[in-house]
Parts: structure tokens; C-alpha cells; sequence
């Protein structure tokens, strides 16, 4: 037997068993939780209702509220930790959060979060004043539409959308919703409940529906095999639908009854 061989057969694999036994594992995401005694959720803060800042700048919406629940249904404190439609997948990836809130479900997604059920509302349209007349998909050739880089919402358009339309990316849903205001776009692709926290402002350029692009409840994520934090979280929005919390909180955030998905 050469040295080289002797090498390979019996040094290198030593070596390599003494590399994985000192590697330390990755915690389970619940016992991590438990342990630190803190659930962190990722929620967006410039997306009312869902997330915003109050009159005395504290934040609040639908899904603060909810972020809490799930952290009092876990016996834990709730951290808020603030994302933007773009970062909010990688910073739980990152392990920066335990648990995404307000995301749709799709395919690409799925490939590295695992999502919770419905907890509410939501579906995807293209909005505008009334003095633009869209009656189907092919008429945005031609047209700007403002969109958040790295939502759902520029996913779905940017499938959507025929040759010749101009989608203008913005970096958080607040620059969106101010680019359309202010006629930098002629449309503006958002959700449903976005579009009546605008409408409900009274702004001067009112939008109106347009297009449905598509329905897409709203869910939460955790990072793809976290199954037992995953099962919290989901026994967590079972009993605030069963309890009435959650049809109480879709009333008082979005106006509207909670459906049943």
C-alpha cells in the first residue's frame, strides 16, 4: 500500500469524521423560540393595514396584532422584526426571524419556506383612476404601472403584463403608493385591502379596480422543514378563527367579514 493510498483510506476519512462530530447542529426553530423565550416576526411596517406606524409612531395593523397572538399562544415574547417585500424571505433564511407574516403562496417559494394556513383576505389587482378605462390584460401595452420590487405583486405582473407595458419598480410599498399618487404611474398594481386603506384617505387621484390579477389569501412562512414550529403557528390562527379573534380583527384592520379560504 503507498503512502498516498494509506492517506486516502484512513487519515481523510478520520479527519472528516472528527470535522462532522465537532460541527455543531442547527437547533430545531421551536426549541429555539422556547429557550430564548422569544418569537421574532418578520412583518412590513409600510403596508397598511397590515403593518404601519400609529399616531404616536408605534406600530400597528392587522399583523402586529397577530404577531403577538402567536407569541402569547406560544407561552413567549414577540420581537418584531421589520422587513421590506424584497429582504423579507432572505432575513428568514438568515435566521434573523422565526416567522414571516403576510406572504402569498407560490411555487418558487415553496422551494425554501413552508406556509401556514390562510389567516386573511387578499388577491392581487391592477388599480387606477377612472379616467383610465382598462378592460382587459393586453391594454397595459402602453401604460405605466407601479410595482414593489421583490412583492408578489411585481411576480404576478411581470407575467402578466403584455409587450410594450412600462413597470416602474419601487423599493417599498410606501415609494409605490406615493409614485401613483403622484402620477409617476398611470397604475399601480397592489392588493385589494391596500387599495382601500388609500381609497379610505380620500387622496385626490382615487384608485379603482382594474384588473384581477389573482387571489392569493395571506399566510405566514417559516423556513422549510421547521414542521413543529410551523404546527404552533397553525394551531395558534385555528383557535383565533374558532375564538372569533381573527373575524374581529378582519372587521376592525380590513373591513371586511374574514372568509372561510
Amino acid at each position: 500500500m503507498t503512502a498516498v493510498t494509506f492517506l486516502f483510506r484512513n487519515v481523510v476519512p478520520a479527519a472528516l469524521a472528527l470535522v462532522l462530530v465537532a460541527a455543531p447542529a442547527r437547533a430545531d426553530g421551536l426549541d429555539t423560540v422556547l429557550a430564548e423565550s422569544t418569537l421574532r416576526v418578520a412583518v412590513v411596517q409600510d403596508y397598511p393595514p397590515f403593518g404601519s406606524a400609529g399616531p404616536d409612531m408605534k406600530p400597528q395593523g392587522y399583523d402586529i396584532d397577530l404577531a403577538g397572538l402567536l407569541a402569547k399562544a406560544m407561552g413567549v415574547n414577540v420581537e418584531l422584526v421589520t422587513v421590506t417585500s424584497a429582504n423579507k424571505i432572505p432575513f428568514l433564511i438568515a435566521h434573523k426571524a422565526d416567522v414571516l407574516l403576510n406572504i402569498g403562496f407560490n411555487e418558487e417559494r415553496a422551494k425554501v419556506v413552508d406556509f401556514s394556513d390562510a389567516y386573511a383576505p387578499y388577491y392581487i389587482g391592477v388599480f387606477g383612476p377612472p379616467d383610465i378605462t382598462i378592460a382587459a390584460v393586453a391594454d397595459l401595452a402602453g401604460k405605466s404601472v407601479g410595482t414593489t420590487r421583490g412583492s408578489f405583486e411585481e411576480l404576478i405582473l411581470s407575467k402578466s403584463a403584455p409587450a410594450g407595458t412600462e413597470i416602474k419598480r419601487y423599493e417599498d410599498n410606501a415609494s409605490t403608493i406615493s409614485a401613483f399618487l403622484s402620477g409617476q404611474a398611470q397604475l399601480v398594481a397592489i392588493g385589494n385591502i391596500v387599495a382601500a386603506a388609500m381609497i379610505e384617505k380620500n387622496p385626490a387621484r382615487r384608485p379603482e379596480q382594474k384588473l384581477l390579477l389573482l387571489n392569493s389569501p395571506v399566510r405566514a412562512a417559516v423556513l422549510k422543514g421547521e414542521s413543529r414550529l410551523l404546527e404552533k403557528v397553525n394551531a395558534a390562527i385555528a383557535a383565533l378563527k374558532a375564538d372569533g379573534t381573527l373575524p374581529a380583527m378582519s372587521l376592525k384592520w380590513l373591513k371586511q367579514p374574514l372568509p372561510t379560504f
